[in-house]
């Protein structure tokens, strides 16, 4: 699912499966000790999808470890992004050298809850969104942007190092199955001024992804 939005430079594996007879590796079982079996699962499920996707590539097998806000952290001179949700789990690298920065999200096919939609988008994206629900109202035009913002905010902030927040930027959905997205910031030097990439939907889950920012 994950690699249709994805360009052939960038190397990514999936999986449904709850990951229990996937393994960890010391330096990341070393973290795992005070969470929840629900969390568990996921953060050893993902990371055997990041060593797949890293094997895709060439590369050996390396612990993925979050760094300061919970991003993984990539063997040098690789980039890439993790996502994990109810069903489904990705990972995708790249060498650093092919792309500058990777963003995937996954989530639910569901809209929103209550309130949430308002807290996550700014009142120009509730106008476009009511325009496409008219249009296709099957879709979860809600969740399908704030996923559009999540694979933004990864993609960013290995770039940037700074967090990114949900008013900074401003997404437009496009019915043919791309997005853009503007990033409400002052000019900086070196810093994405816009992020463009795919999304799809499933029939349990909607994908989002970004692999080049624009300047």
């Amino acid at each position: 699912m994950i690699g249709g939005l994805l360009p052939a430079a960038a190397a990514w594996a999936e999986s449904t499966a709850d990951g229990e007879d996937a393994e960890l590796l010391p330096e990341e079982a070393a973290l795992t000790g005070r969470m929840a079996p629900g969390r568990l699962r996921e953060f050893t499920a993902v990371r055997a999808c990041a060593r797949r996707a890293l094997a895709g590539l060439g590369e050996p097998p390396a612990p993925i470890l979050p760094g300061p806000r919970g991003e993984p952290r990539w063997p040098a001179g690789l980039v890439g992004s993790m996502t994990h949700c109810a069903g489904y789990r990705a990972a995708v690298v790249a060498r650093r050298t092919d792309l500058p920065t990777l963003g995937i999200d996954a989530e639910p096919r569901a809209p929103l809850g209550p309130g949430l939609l308002d807290a996550v988008s700014l009142p120009a994206e509730r106008t476009r969104l009511a325009t496409l629900h008219r249009r296709a109202p099957e879709l979860p035009w809600d969740r399908l942007l704030f996923s559009v913002k999540e694979s933004v905010f990864k993609a960013w902030y290995p770039l940037t190092h700074r967090p990114l927040g949900f008013e900074e930027a401003d997404v437009t959905l496009v019915p043919d199955g791309t997005w853009h997205a503007h990033l409400r910031l002052p000019a900086a030097p070196r810093a994405p001024r816009s992020f463009a990439g795919r999304w799809a939907a499933t029939d349990t889950h909607v994908l989002t992804a970004t692999a080049r920012p624009g300047f």
